[in-house]
């Protein structure tokens, strides 16, 4: 297999970057990194052929070795920033190519919500009550002491995929009719990297398509994003979450939080005792909370062993220089820093434009109409998500209620242009979606 280059020669010349499932916005991201004409950034699989449909783990894993091995330069570096498989898959690569990155077993403990709940509570209080439930059992119910309202999710799931909010016993078993078609998409290939370790029993037994129930949490939700080198942890960042009224969708992610200092300080503590709980290192990281401020109770969602793309522009223009040089400096083994506030805007957000049916895609926002948006709103990025002709109950990315029809990017002075500007910019943007209901 072919390895890197020996740090002296490799200093003098342009290191190549390889990216599982680099996408076009991203790219572009990355190539606006200071010092970026160091880098030569390649694609390792589409986004596609990782995210789309039910994925063969050890397929991938040949198919991107086969590209590796037939690259003719120095491989310098192996990163990604998706969710599953990329963040399994990223780990076993590099440890192929002697490359630097977070041990696989570590990055596992994040990723199996069950484990990751048992690992959490040697080293912290701030976790809802939680338990397995037996999707074979026809008769299934939730565990005496997990009170309603609860979700219950699948052990391996991205993006809120299979979860489902529960108010009651018969909420519960419509459900579980739900779990039961949903939990193989992406349990089934974790159960392929499962096979790599060496699991406790416990784990071994409960497997990759499982299914949890656990309370639900109340507060506003928030994400802290942050990186762990040797035994260095460090926090960066706390993000803001923002749902549509009354339903659990995200409107919009905001940075930087609104949350007091002394708050942040708190939940950066916990963080920091997660991290280190777990044996995460040579990471980056995101871990999703809620936060009570009326009852002063903080609530851990899930920890996520890679920091999060969605973020990335939030950080560029606010903080001059996005969360990927984080990921990259622990991929070259150097000390990451990034700087604070030396963005061009005081705040920005990804917003999440929803539709909560089923529907026909008639027409999409024009190449031509988006440009004059982003042009009239400086700072702002339009990611369309859907085709002319595209049934939305058909495609990925949603969650269990709704459907995404655009991502907007967008920095400003203030919340309040901040929220001004997107409702104009989604009045221009015109979507025509025909009605129709899911199964016809």
């Amino acid at each position: 297999m072919r390895r890197s280059w020996p740090p002296d020669e490799r200093s003098r010349m342009v290191l190549n970057i390889f990216v599982v499932g680099l996408d076009e916005l991203n790219h572009s991201t990355l190539r606006s990194l200071p010092n970026a004409d160091q880098y030569e950034f390649h694609q390792l699989l589409t986004p596609e052929e990782l995210q789309e449909g039910t994925v063969a783990v050890p397929e991938l894993l040949d198919k991107a070795q086969r590209q590796l091995d037939a690259f003719d330069g120095s491989i310098d570096a192996i990163v990604g920033y998706w969710d599953f498989p990329v963040s399994s898959m990223v780990p076993i690569l590099c440890d192929r190519y002697g490359l630097r990155s977070a041990d696989l077993e570590a990055v596992v403990k994040c990723e199996h919500k069950y484990w990751s709940r048992l690992e959490q509570q040697k080293v912290i209080q701030e976790y809802p009550a939680f338990g397995l439930i037996d999707l074979g059992d026809e008769h299934a119910t939730r565990p005496e002491h997990v009170s309603y309202p609860a979700w219950i999710k699948p052990i391996k799931g991205t993006e809120s995929e299979g979860a489902h909010h529960l108010e009651d016993d018969q909420q519960l078993q419509d459900a579980l009719a739900l779990e039961r078609e949903e939990v193989d998409r992406l349990g089934g290939p974790f159960n392929d990297v499962l096979a790599m370790l060496d699991l406790p029993t416990e784990i071994a037994e409960v497997g990759g398509s499982a299914a949890m129930i656990e309370e639900a949490a109340a507060g506003d939700q928030l994400t802290v994003e942050g990186f762990s080198r040797g035994d260095r942890v460090e926090i960066y960042g706390v993000v803001d979450s923002y749902n549509y009224p009354d339903v659990p969708s995200f409107l919009r992610y905001q940075y930087p939080s609104r949350l007091p200092a002394q708050t942040q300080d708190y939940i950066a503590d916990v963080t920091r005792r997660v991290i280190t709980g777990l044996g995460l290192t040579n990471s980056t990281f995101n871990v999703e909370y809620f936060w009570d401020p009326q009852a002063e109770r903080l609530v851990l969602l899930e920890v996520n062993p890679r920091h999060s793309q969605s973020h990335a522009m939030l950080f560029e223009e606010v903080d001059g220089v996005s969360n990927h040089a984080v990921m990259l400096d622990l991929a070259l083994d150097r000390d990451p820093h990034l700087p604070r506030r030396e963005g061009q805007f005081a705040v920005a957000a990804k917003w999440y434009l929803r539709r909560f049916s089923d529907g026909l895609v008639r027409r999409v926002p024009s190449a031509a109409r988006i440009t004059e948006i982003e042009q009239r709103y400086p700072g702002t990025t339009v990611e369309v998500s859907v085709e002319e002709g595209d049934r939305l109950s058909e495609g990925y990315g949603g969650d269990s209620y709704s459907y995404v029809l655009a991502e907007i990017f967008m920095g400003a002075r203030d919340e309040e242009e901040l929220v001004r500007n997107y409702d104009r910019c989604v009045e221009a943007l015109e979507f025509d979606i025909e009605d129709r209901q899911e199964g016809d």
